[in-house]
């Protein structure tokens, strides 16, 4: 059976490759090990948060599907950071898990070019260096030119409970064992890592008065750019947030002999940034209490995920420590913690289209990449999917720069700085993160999906009417002045502005802190009839103005550097100056442009000074 991309899992990565193969009019095929569990969560029942948030709102200014699954399944939306500044502010949503897996599932089962076969990858076929297929464990062969992998935790997945054991990539379901071995027989640099989930507790069980409430925001906004806010009114539930205590931590502590964590069970690296319970008390002993958030998994609130409270206690264990926590004296397990390590290809061994370097035609994303979370793995799902079809096309990849995308932050991270623990995106990964906001991922993102097909012509039209009205706002400021006069003064003290005293632009008045929309839209007619996304787009600029300058001459600098390609067979160990280490990461990694080498981990600025001399000699030779 011939396909041009086939798809392996049907996570959040899987999902959003096969989309976006199948509706760029590819024959595609999404191999899944259960069909049903397409879309699932297999973690928290939620979407988006610091920086994560980023992640979600680029992947459908680009025409992804998260966001928009987001606000059909939706049971609770808050602005993390609201009272920040908008750079560092992350949407988040609880989302009806049940729902959202189904709504997922039945999307990617009624999509045309789109095919599903409920199997178990377990060879890929190669020849010359380039795929041509997969064997799965029914001995069908599947042949195409591009294979995107998306496994998450499934290659060579183990469970581990107390000192239970459970080869699985996910509870019930089987481990991808014998792929593993293939990608591995194909010379991919792999290695181990290990994440985890927390208890999830029967409803009826918990005493939510003596926990603390935590609403969803009044006002909710939805994830997509393409939900109709006018219509945007979700039913939202409520969280609660819990504690531990001393007693909760004696209990951890007292069975740290029977924590896999700490036994050796466990041989991979877990997430530095989301540690377990345990892993918790273990360093962080001084600490009175931790935070809980007891979250609905779905509308009906039958079930509550304790969200920071991820184990691989024995079952015993994890009674007692729940039954020790305030308001969470009598809840009763429905799901068991546990922890899963998992096999990982090193994504030094990609390219930044996420095409493998050492196989052509083979792409990764998500957790086989070494990432975690789902935001992360979609993002990828969405890239790679992209970039195979280009390669289809032989047309260039999509690839995006530092200071375009938090996407190109992530991807450009894994790829030439490699991850030994699971990798978590935060705001303070991105450098010009003041330019890479949320608000604005549509006017950055949503013309290259256009571009590509993944955007319709009236979403286009209406980020189009943003960006020009964004323009015509800032340059009324820019060009418009106020002189201390009488009028103007009182004019400014209508407003609820201090006066002044010397010529000024409307730019810096409204870069006052003071300053609100409500006021913007007095200032002009013109500013008063655009858009409520515009407004709120000039107020941003106008205030930020001097920093967003700063930003974009760094950006500049990047750009020099970035334009400034490494010769392809450049010998780096003749270059005299250049440490062994530098020498072995160049060779390594084979950066393609000065930026590239730049932003590897451990490279010097010495190093990178004689790296450019040495290219200004070869061109000079030639």
């Amino acid at each position: 059976m011939k396909y041009d991309v086939i798809v392996v899992g049907g996570g959040h990565a899987g999902i959003e490759a096969a989309l976006v193969s199948a509706r760029l009019g590819k024959k595609t095929l999404l191999i899944t090990i259960l069909a049903e569990q397409i879309g699932a969560t297999s973690c928290n029942p939620a979407v988006g948060g610091l920086a994560k948030g980023h992640l979600v709102k680029e992947l459908d200014a680009l025409g992804g599907q998260m966001g928009l699954a987001t606000d059909i399944n939706g049971i609770q939306y808050r602005i993390l950071n609201q009272s920040k500044g908008p750079a560092v502010r992350g949407s988040r949503a609880q989302i009806d898990m049940d729902k959202y897996r189904v709504y997922m599932k039945n999307l990617v089962l009624n999509s045309e070019n789109l095919d599903v076969a409920q199997e178990i990858a377990e060879e890929i076929i190669t020849k010359d260096g380039a795929v041509t297929g997969i064997i799965t464990h029914l001995k069908n062969h599947y042949h195409a030119k591009k294979i995107i992998l998306t496994t998450g935790t499934f290659l060579k997945g183990l469970i581990h409970i107390g000192e239970y054991k459970q080869e699985a990539g996910r509870v019930g379901e089987f481990a991808a064992v014998n792929l593993s071995d293939s990608l591995k027989s194909l010379g991919l640099d792999m290695g181990r890592l290990k994440t985890g989930t927390c208890p999830r507790v029967d409803g009826k069980s918990i005493d939510f008065s003596k926990m603390e409430i935590q609403p969803g925001d009044e006002d909710p906004m939805p994830f997509s750019f393409r939900t109709e806010k006018s219509t945007f009114k979700p039913h939202q539930l409520p969280c609660y947030i819990a504690y531990t205590n001393e007693n909760t931590h004696n209990i951890i502590e007292g069975n740290f002999h029977r924590a896999p964590l700490f036994t050796g069970q466990i041989e991979g690296t877990g997430p530095r940034y989301c540690p377990s319970i345990e892993d918790k008390i273990n360093r962080f002993r001084d600490k009175d209490r931790h935070h809980l958030f007891v979250e609905p998994q779905t509308e009906e609130a039958t079930e509550y995920y304790i969200n920071g409270l991820s184990t691989s206690l024995p079952p015993d264990t994890q009674l007692s420590m729940l039954h020790s926590i305030s308001g969470l004296e009598n809840a009763k397990i429905v799901r068991y913690g546990y922890a899963i390590e998992y096999d990982y290809v090193n994504p030094t061994e990609l390219t930044h289209a996420l095409e493998t370097k050492k196989v052509n035609g083979l792409y990764c994303a998500g957790q086989i990449n070494g990432t975690t979370g789902y935001e992360e793995a979609a993002a990828q799902g969405l890239m790679a999917g992209i970039n195979a079809i280009l390669s289809l096309n032989d047309e260039e990849p999509l690839i995006f720069r530092r200071d375009e995308a938090y996407i190109g932050v992530l991807i450009d991270d894994l790829v030439t700085k490699g991850t030994k623990e699971p990798y978590r995106m935060f705001t303070s990964r991105a450098e010009y993160r003041l330019l890479l906001r949320e608000d604005n991922a549509d006017i950055r993102l949503t013309p290259y999906g256009y571009k590509i097909g993944l955007i319709d012509e009236k979403t286009h039209k209406k980020v189009v009417q943003k960006i020009d009205e964004t323009k015509r706002g800032l340059e009324y400021l820019e060009e418009t002045f106020l002189t201390p006069s009488k009028e103007n003064i009182a004019y400014l003290e209508e407003l609820g502005e201090d006066k002044i005293t010397d010529k000024v632009s409307l730019q810096k008045i409204v870069a006052r802190k003071t300053f609100t929309i409500e006021k913007l839209e007095k200032l002009s007619e013109e500013i008063a009839s655009f858009t409520p996304e515009a407004k709120e787009q000039i107020l941003v600029e106008a205030k930020y103005k001097n920093y967003i300058e700063k930003q974009k001459n760094q950006i500049d600098h990047m750009k020099e550097m970035i334009n400034i390609k490494i010769p392809p067979m450049m010998d780096f160990s003749e270059i005299s100056g250049l440490s062994n280490e530098v020498v072995e990461k160049l060779q390594k990694f084979t950066p393609p442009t000065l930026f590239a080498a730049s932003e590897i981990s451990g490279m010097t600025p010495a190093a990178i000074d004689i790296l450019h001399i040495y290219i200004k000699m070869h061109h000079r030779r030639k």
